[in-house]
């Protein structure tokens, strides 16, 4: 059977968006379950996708889990929604649900538990034969589940593991051995935050990092053939300052690496003539088909076909303003820029948020800068919830009532 659209070129079109003349020089990274690296919620999407280092709050499993052990409130949970490749289809969407727990000794909370839930549907797809008739339709899915345990180590600095399952369901039938397939993942975390004074104001620095993905690699064959995770170096700065009473502006800044190395490509292989060498071009094939997840991570610092010009080219860079009045009020806006040569993802985000009592609610969009991009007019969408003050609220009204 044959699918009438096929998945990869769907997943994949979120990141490469355009092809260009000079196809020598487009040589994007590719991993499996590519949809791992989908901002899930509506703040860090409004700012130019980041958040490794700005303030913590529910959602901080998917950009930095160390920052758990910072949160002001004891537990949170948070629901976010984003309708996904709006532009081309209508029904892929991730859904993401997180949330944690903070504990300790002597009303000191200075560890925490944390989980989430990613789901991202690919809509419903149909199955043709040869001739072009419809058979059936599938449904394809991506998700994760993982769980997460943060620390304060000092005062000022965190850090944070995670544990991660993953399954990826395509939408083969089983034929040819082929099926849905599952792998084990891990991050590790670190933040920090100091309150430096400038001038006669207090601010708020902080810095972080997140290794995210390390796990084993994706098989959809039974381990015949297998594709790389996308294990991810992220690392970040955020500085807060006082604009003016209840007015607060943070700056925030993201680097992103994909820790995967870069598939060989049969143009890069030449004899000493100058010509195609497909032996050459072969046995680099088959050392990246077998390279572990593990090396793979090493190997993604110096294995770019263009040198160091082009390892640089393979970071990504976020930008992000936010501001704050009162603590209840947000408004943010973002930037984000991949080279052209890597993806060409380019993209202003903007995005609000509301904060009343115990719940918040944010919103985000996408204004793609690349032409034709697939990825523009994307909306995000999050309700987050403070389970503490939601707990003391309930406690409160009960004891209300039995006064009463």
């Amino acid at each position: 059977m044959k699918y009438r659209v096929i998945i990869f070129t769907l997943v994949l079109s979120a990141f490469c968006q355009q092809l260009y003349a000079q196809k020598n020089e487009f040589n994007p990274i590719t991993t499996g379950v590519a949809s791992l690296n989908i901002a899930p919620d509506a703040r860090g999407g409004a700012l130019g996708d980041l958040g490794v280092a700005t303030d913590p709050d529910v959602n901080s499993q998917y950009w930095n889990p160390a920052k758990y052990a910072f949160t002001e409130s004891k537990g949170g949970l948070a629901i976010s929604y984003t309708p996904w490749l709006r532009k081309l289809v209508n029904d892929i969407n991730l859904a993401y649900v997180a949330g944690y727990w903070k504990f300790g000794r002597n009303g000191n909370d200075p560890q925490a538990l944390s989980a989430t839930l990613r789901y991202f549907s690919l809509g419903s797809i149909q199955q043709t034969d040869d001739g072009g008739n419809v058979q059936n339709s599938v449904n394809p899915y991506e998700m994760a589940i993982d769980l997460a345990y943060s620390r304060k180590l000092t005062r000022s600095f965190s850090m944070a593991v995670a544990l991660r399952f993953i399954y990826s369901d395509l939408g083969f039938d089983g034929s040819n051995d082929v099926k849905g397939a599952a792998a084990f993942a891990a991050d590790i975390a670190a933040y920090q935050t100091l309150y430096p004074i400038v001038g006669r104001s207090e601010c708020q620095w902080s810095w972080g990092f997140n290794i995210s993905n390390i796990g084993t690699k994706l098989s959809y064959d039974g381990g015949a053939k297998s594709v790389f995770l996308p294990a991810n170096l992220r690392l970040g700065t955020s500085f807060k300052f006082p604009v003016a009473d209840y007015h607060t502006l943070s700056i925030n800044l993201d680097l992103n690496k994909l820790l995967v190395p870069t598939a060989p490509r049969a143009e890069d292989y030449k004899d000493a003539e100058g010509n195609n060498d497909p032996e050459a071009f072969n046995a680099a094939k088959e050392e990246y088909n077998n390279m572990s997840a593990f090396k793979g991570i090493f190997k993604s610092f110096s294995d770019a076909p263009g040198g160091f010009k082009e390892e640089m080219r393979e970071i990504q860079v976020s930008t992000g303003l936010e501001y704050s009045y009162n603590q209840q009020f947000f408004a943010r806006v973002g930037y984000y820029y991949e080279n052209k040569y890597k993806g060409n993802r380019q993209y202003v985000t903007f995005g609000a948020g509301f904060s009343l009592s115990v719940f918040t609610l944010d919103a985000a969009y996408v204004l793609a800068t690349a032409q034709s991009s697939p990825l523009d007019q994307t909306l995000r969408f999050t309700l987050g919830f403070d389970m503490a003050g939601l707990k003391d609220l309930i406690g409160s009204k009960r004891g209300n009532m039995r006064r009463r």
